[in-house]
Order: structure tokens, then sequence, then C-alpha cells
């Protein structure tokens, strides 16, 4: 989900650098939704929305359809602190469509929260979105009328209105979707609530994942989710995926499909299987842990170097580091504790504070790590700010040597579907060298695993995943205005 703009307001960008914010790529969005009449939909949503509270926490909705009526509650914070039994008790119904979204510069507002509810010939739709629509503005010049006045600064809306005005013009839900969806180029994958059934569609790339699963009961219900964690959570079982290109209808009758894209190729963002995605959900059939293992032994084999013990950056590193300890034989242990129950605060620290580095977040343990060679492992460097406070406090606790092993490639390019990347001068891996980093960061080593290496352990067509960020090899073409907003190091056109 991305707000529309143009180039010279790149300022205001969801991307723009701010003191404080995470050295890492962030998620836009996650989405879910459960149509299951005679049950708690509210409360089923509100669960599926807390598992996947790591893809957003800046504000979160539900929207709960209720015979012809819409009920709707959003607000900025995470799920738990948007809700409570009181708010819950207020959307009854059969169906809940929910959202949770990750926070961006330049437009934190209640408006931009989803669901986004619309009046249609047909009745309200609600639509919750994860990815990034690349021809936002001529979408936006599509739906344009005027007397239209548009709520939200977000493509989202765009897709919501697109769907709208197909329905208005004497179109069915699945018509009208369809046909809405061919004029949308970029990631998308959507949850969509309307009187008649739910909707769940994914971009004829697959670019973000979105998964179907079962309730069981004396009929079966059917959910919606970006990731098999929120269907464990409520008890579901997973069904399957929704396919690149595909729509799937659920309503009384069940779970039908239409296939509307003429040519689907499968591109899943690889960065979800590396870092974006709970370790605990499944693609490909197997938790993203195994894979995650994976690459942490393909990295030992890649760019062994002798140690006393590997760490991992807590959580996301953790993985591959036991991975790149069980293929290289040396010890893993913990070198850095993190305090999980930080989350993001709104009181700003002290100039001072954010100089003493990052003890807030994870503090070490100089008994573990004093006169060790250290290897530490974590899965990217985007700007590498926090790389370097880490390896200053792993020198601080006395460590002998540090080595820094990272379990994908570098990050030289931005992300347009869907992610929250940097501006590509903003990229260290963009303007330095390795061996630049390398110094940069403090480290005695630096090495990255390679883009063949990280595409072969999926044990998948390598064809089939998006590794842009890596490689500036864009699946969907990007337009000039939005890829010169972003690619300010580019001497040609891709």
């Amino acid at each position: 989900m991305m707000r529309y703009q143009s180039p010279d307001l790149e300022q205001n960008s969801p991307c723009s650098h701010k003191d404080g914010r995470p050295d890492k790529p962030e998620e836009a969005c996650g989405v879910f939704g459960v149509y299951a009449p005679g049950k708690a939909v509210a409360k089923l949503t509100y669960f599926g929305l807390y598992a996947l509270q790591h893809r957003g926490q800046e504000s979160a909705g539900i929207a709960t359809f209720e015979e012809d009526r819409v009920y709707c509650h959003k607000d900025m914070g995470l799920v738990s602190q948007v809700f409570n039994e009181d708010i819950l008790e207020e959307l009854p119904g059969y169906m809940g469509i929910g959202h949770t979204r990750y926070s961006t510069t330049g437009s934190s507002l209640r408006a931009n929260a989803q669901p986004a509810v619309l009046d249609t010939r047909l009745g309200k739709l609600a639509l919750a979105h994860n990815g990034n629509i690349v021809n936002v503005l001529d979408l936006k010049e599509k739906v344009s009328k005027p007397d239209r006045h548009f709520l939200t600064t977000t493509d989202s809306e765009m897709i919501a209105f697109a769907i709208a005005d197909e329905v208005d013009g004497g179109k069915n839900w699945l018509d009208a979707a369809v046909d809405a969806f061919k004029s949308c180029k970029g990631a998308y994958s959507l949850v969509i609530g309307t009187p008649e059934g739910m909707i769940g569609a994914r971009d004829p790339n697959g670019i973000r994942p979105l998964v179907i699963g079962i309730l069981e009961g004396k009929k079966p219900r059917y959910v919606l989710s970006s990731e098999t964690c929120g269907l464990d959570i409520i008890g579901a079982e997973y069904l399957r995926d929704v396919e690149p290109g595909e729509l799937v209808w659920i309503t009384e009758s069940g779970l039908s499909s239409i296939h509307w894209a003429e040519k689907p190729e499968r591109k899943l963002c690889v960065f979800e299987m590396i870092y974006f995605a709970r370790p605990d959900s499944v693609m490909h059939d197997e938790s993203l842990y195994s894979y995650r293992l994976r690459l942490g032994e393909e990295l030992a084999k890649e760019s062994f170097v002798s140690a006393d013990m590997v760490m991992g950056v807590p959580d996301s590193g953790i993985p591959a580091a036991i991975g790149f300890s069980r293929a290289s034989d040396i010890a893993y242990g913990e070198g850095l504790i993190k305090n999980r129950y930080v989350g993001r605060t709104f009181i700003q620290p002290t100039q001072g504070m954010r100089e003493a580095g990052i003890k807030m977040k994870l503090n070490t343990l100089k008994d573990a790590i004093a006169n060790k060679r250290v290897i530490i492992v974590d899965d990217s460097i985007v700007r590498g700010t926090t790389s370097r406070k880490i390896v200053g406090a792993l020198r601080d606790a006395g460590a002998a040597e540090v080595h820094m092993r990272i379990s994908s490639p570098p990050v030289t390019h931005p992300c347009f579907y869907g992610i929250d990347t940097d501006n590509q001068d903003q990229l260290i891996a963009a303007t330095k060298s390795v061996k630049e980093i390398e110094k940069q960061i403090g480290v005695d080593t630096l090495a990255y695993l390679s883009w063949e290496g990280m595409l072969k352990v999926t044990n998948k067509d390598t064809d089939s995943f998006c590794s842009a960020c890596f490689t500036g090899d864009y699946p969907i073409s990007i337009p000039d205005r939005m890829k010169r907003s972003k690619l300010m190091l580019e001497t040609t056109t891709k």
C-alpha cells in the first residue's frame, strides 16, 4: 500500500530517511478475511491481525458485514491498542475484513488506515490491500470525477474506486473486480468484502503472499490471510495459496475460483522468505525457518572463517546463524539479548541517548563475548547504521574479532512493490563495495550470501522469485516518474 505522489514530493515519501527508523526494509501491511456465519468474526479477525502484527504497526482496522450493513473500526496503533472487547462487540456480522499497516513518513494519518470502505450500486465494499500499484497516478486519473473526493492518499483507495466504478457501470462483483484488476499494474494481494461474499485476489506475478484456510465445523468456512501464521492462531487449517492472477470467491455456497490473468508468471518476493514473513509461516510446504537454516548453511559454505562462536542478530538472523553453525562446526551461542517489549514508542530519545547506541532494543552478553572471535549473522544490511552499532557493542563487550555474515546478497536497488526501502543513494551497497562497507561498519571481515546461493536453496524454480532489490531486474515495468524518484544512481533505463 503506497501513497500516490509526484516525484517532486519525494521528501514526504514513505521511503525517506528519518532518524530512528529501523535499518531494515519494512513490509507495508498484512491482510486478513474470514467468512464464517454464526461465529464471532470480529474476534477471529482480531486474532488473525494479531498474528500478522509483524507486517505493520502503524494502524489497524476491521470491517464486518451483517446483512446490508457494514460496521468498521480503524485507528492508529497496534492491533491490541486499536481494539478491545467492547469495540469488537460492536462489530457484528458473518464476515470480517482486517488490515494492519506499516508506518510510513508523511502519511501517518487515521484516514489512511484500512480497510477502505466505499458505497456502490450493489452495496458497500471493504478492501484491504498489501502491495504497491506502480501505475497509481494513471489509475487515479481514470477514477477521478468532478464530484469525487478522495478520503485517503493511498493507492488502495484507487483500487477500491476502480472496482466501485465497474459495479456502478452495471457489472456484478466478480466481473467488476476482474476488469478493475486489469487496470492495476504492480503488486497487490487483496481481501475484499461485499454484501454477496468475500474476494481474495493476487496480481499476475503473485509478488505478495495470500493463503486460504478452512475453519472446520458443520459446514466448512473459509479464511484468507497474508501468511499461514494468521490461520494457525484461530485454528484454521491451511488449504492452499491463492495463485498469481487468481480471484477466489467465498460465499455461503463455498469457494470458487477465476483465473483471470492471461499470462500469470509467479514472482514471489524472495525477501518474504528471507526476512518479512514469520519463521513459523509455511511457504512451499515447509516453514520458513527451514529455508532460513539452509541460507545459513549455504552462507557457511561460501564464506567460512575460523572463529570461536556464531551468533545471530535477534530475531531474524537467528535461524541463519544456527544453519551457519551446523555447516561450519563452530559453536552457536547467544551474544545479544533483545528487549521484546520495546515495540514502537512516540517518546523520542534524546540525541545523547541515540549516540549511546541501540541498547534500548539490544544488549550484549559480555561474559559470553569477551575475548572470543565472533561471527555475527544477520539477514540483510540496508543503510549500515544498525550493523555499525551492533559491531561497536560487540567490540565494547570485549570481542577479540568480529566477522559479519549476511544471509542475502547486497541490497542495491529500491523496491516498488510494497516494501518500504530507502532511495538508492541511501542503500549502502549501492554506493560502496563490500570492502568499503566492511570498513564503515567496523568488522574484521564481511561477506554476503551469493544471489545464486540464495535462490538455489529455495529448492524451487529460481525464475519464480522477484529479487529486484538485489539485481535491479524488475518483473513489472516501473513508470519513469516513479523510477526517477528512487533510482537516482542508475545511468541506464532498465
